[in-house]
């Protein structure tokens, strides 16, 4: 069986990923959701969190692990798993990009987040400049990120998301062909997702190709709204 890390995306924590882990962990996985520095129970201040030291703190924590894991990132923290990987090629098995950001060597998130027209996060992202980071407003959480989820989940994100460090959006992945160009790829795109749209989804896994795409008709949260349908594909990617 398997090793998982779950790589939450922007504003959250590791709570995305609570139901799903049960469902891979009966299956025999093991699995780790982490909290990025400056989200969810890290209390590294916002304003000092870098991508340098968040990309360390999962090559760490794969450092920790024996053997293989495979690396899941979401949304805006695909940029993550793939600066990871030019880092610990050799301890990753694969990467999965769940409606993720699949960056080439050079590109900032944000050069690929300003492409995606159709997003309707975009006039609800609050920047604090002091801070060197964002906060989303939660009248757009439901529309934006859930719609297709029980109304609870909503409640809990008003309760639990957080700021969001910038700077790592504007900071170019460093990217070989001989470290992160020899890993793996799957994508699992989510087709009805309006935060990170098709569109945008579809141009980076065809610019980047991936060993396989995977697609789930949900919005960006399948992990709340399909945790089996997600687990189920996350299974097979371990299996094959």
């Amino acid at each position: 069986m398997k090793t998982f890390i779950l790589i939450h995306g922007s504003w959250h924590s590791a709570w995305n990923w609570h139901r799903v882990i049960p469902i891979l962990e009966k299956q025999g996985h093991k699995t780790i959701a982490i909290d990025l520095p400056g989200m969810g129970r890290d209390k590294t201040p916002i304003n000092e969190v870098k991508m340098k030291s968040t990309v360390e703190k999962i090559c760490n924590l794969i450092d920790s692990i024996k053997g293989k894991v495979i690396l899941v990132g979401h949304s805006k923290n695909g940029i993550m798993i793939s600066q990871a990987a030019e880092y610990r090629p050799d301890k990753i098995e694969k990467l999965v990009y769940l409606a993720a950001y699949l960056i080439p060597d050079g590109k900032t998130q944000r050069e690929y987040s300003l492409q995606d027209t159709e997003g309707i996060l975009k006039p609800y992202v609050t920047i604090h400049e002091q801070l060197h980071a964002s906060t989303l407003l939660p009248e757009i959480y439901k529309e934006g990120l859930y719609h297709d989820c029980e109304d609870n989940i909503t409640e809990l994100a008003k309760l639990l998301l957080s700021h969001e460090p910038i700077e790592s959006g504007i900071t170019p992945l460093q990217l070989t062909n001989g470290n992160f160009g020899r890993v793996p790829r799957v994508y699992i795109e989510c087709t009805e997702d309006r935060t990170v749209t098709t569109f945008i989804q579809r141009k980076m896994y065809t610019e980047t190709p991936c060993e396989k795409v995977y697609s789930l008709p949900t919005s960006h949260s399948p992990f709340f709204s399909r945790p089996q349908e997600l687990s189920d594909i996350l299974c097979e990617i371990a299996l094959n």
